[in-house]
């Protein structure tokens, strides 16, 4: 027995070019997204964003690095001077120094009148 297909009717025929032509378009937009995201992966791999040269940051005399954090996009660098704490702030990607804040204490000598 040499089964042959049958032909489709019309309408059967028209519902599979139309899912024909939906199977196409979800595979090119499935193709575009994945080169979309692969592309920006790579760029942001291969964009030469620089690194910092060695910077030497000078240190009052006696002082003491107490912490090193990061913040952002900056690194805050405690340091102790004299029994004082001081926070000094420094660009991550460039090491410029971007800030210094400075702790003392308050004088135990003083009352809220005199201040």
């Amino acid at each position: 027995m040499d089964a042959k297909p049958q032909p489709l009717d019309p309408a059967a025929a028209r519902i599979l070019a139309r899912v024909r032509w939906l199977m196409l378009i979800a595979a090119a937009t499935t193709f575009i997204a994945i080169a979309a995201v692969v592309s920006v992966i790579g760029y942001r791999v291969s964009r030469g964003e620089g690194s910092a040269a060695d910077v030497i940051a000078t240190l009052p005399k006696g002082a003491r690095v107490v912490a090193i954090s990061g913040a952002g996009e900056r690194i805050v660098v405690t340091i102790e001077v004299a029994g004082a704490l001081e926070a000094r702030t420094f660009d991550a990607k460039t090491l410029t120094p971007t800030g210094r804040l400075r702790f003392r204490a308050d004088d135990a000598g003083r009352t809220a009148e005199d201040r």
